[in-house]
């Protein structure tokens, strides 16, 4: 399945990440989003990173802009990828009105971090067509696709969704549906951990950051990719894992709620862990 037109649905961080590859990979996007000026602040943050990509020999900027078109609303196309907020009944409403639209042959999935396939794909008639195609941030950088196959996925929908990640210049790795996947049901505890040694004065973000990154040989550290990832997104995730498996250990750590209260939302606010002026 080649998949030559993609809807792409949402337009933030992960969905323009995602509309970027699609397109340069030679494909025609549609990308929508419900909120104004939106999908105009995708297409600049895509033209800043063509242009970086572009300076290292990547493809010319104009020529992957020229394959992307905005869309007013959900329109029919070979595949939907969904990336709009980690909210559950938003996102089944994304699936309902895709299933009522796009081609009967056509794939569904979703960029979901933690929210069941099988919940997303019980709200269309065609389950077995319904399937996670999980990209990590930044999307054009980092090669992991995690392909998570809801209960009635067939083979047929995985192998193309497993197909198309490597066409993508990704690397598939497969998950069962369960709440926060692989991906995240490591990181979000690690994450949440690392938020209650700040809360309980263990040491200051900088210093734990800092232990991380050097201590374990990663590249940023937890309270500083928690605001790249998005302190509301954070919480969202630990209460979809909190919720699904029952354990008081996934719940999330009352500081990082109260800087979701307080608005800090990490490097889209301008404030999380950390000032970004």
């Amino acid at each position: 399945m080649r998949f030559e037109h993609v809807l792409v649905v949402g337009a933030g961080q992960m969905g323009g990440g995602i509309a970027q590859v699609v397109a340069a990979s030679g494909r025609r996007v549609s990308l929508h989003d419900a909120a104004p000026g939106t999908v105009e602040r995708g297409l600049e943050t895509m033209r800043k990173s063509l242009t970086r990509l572009a300076e290292k020999g990547g493809p010319d900027p104009d020529e992957v802009l020229g394959r992307v078109e905005p869309a007013d609303d959900l329109v029919p196309a070979d595949l939907m990828i969904e990336a709009v907020v980690e909210d559950a009944r938003i996102k089944e409403d994304v699936f309902q009105r895709a299933d009522g639209l796009l081609p009967g042959e056509a794939i569904l999935a979703s960029n979901t971090s933690s929210i069941p396939i099988t919940s997303l794909a019980a709200v269309t008639s065609r389950p077995d067509r319904v399937i996670g195609m999980h990209f990590f941030n930044p999307v054009p950088v980092l090669t992991l696709v995690e392909v998570i196959r809801g209960l009635e996925t067939s083979d047929e929908t995985a192998a193309a969704i497993t197909e198309l990640a490597r066409d993508l210049g990704k690397t598939p790795a497969e998950a069962r549906d369960f709440p926060g996947f692989v991906s995240n049901r490591i990181l979000m505890p690690f994450i949440n951990e690392a938020v209650y040694a700040l809360m309980e004065g263990v040491a200051e973000a900088e210093a734990i950051d800092t232990i991380a990154k050097l201590g374990f040989a990663h590249p940023m550290g937890p309270l500083a990719l928690a605001d790249l990832i998005g302190l509301d997104t954070c919480v969202a995730i630990m209460e979809v894992l909190h919720e699904g498996l029952g354990d008081p250990k996934y719940a999330p750590c009352p500081l990082l709620r109260q800087y979701v209260q307080a608005g800090r939302l990490g490097r889209k606010s301008g404030r999380g862990f950390y000032d970004y002026p």
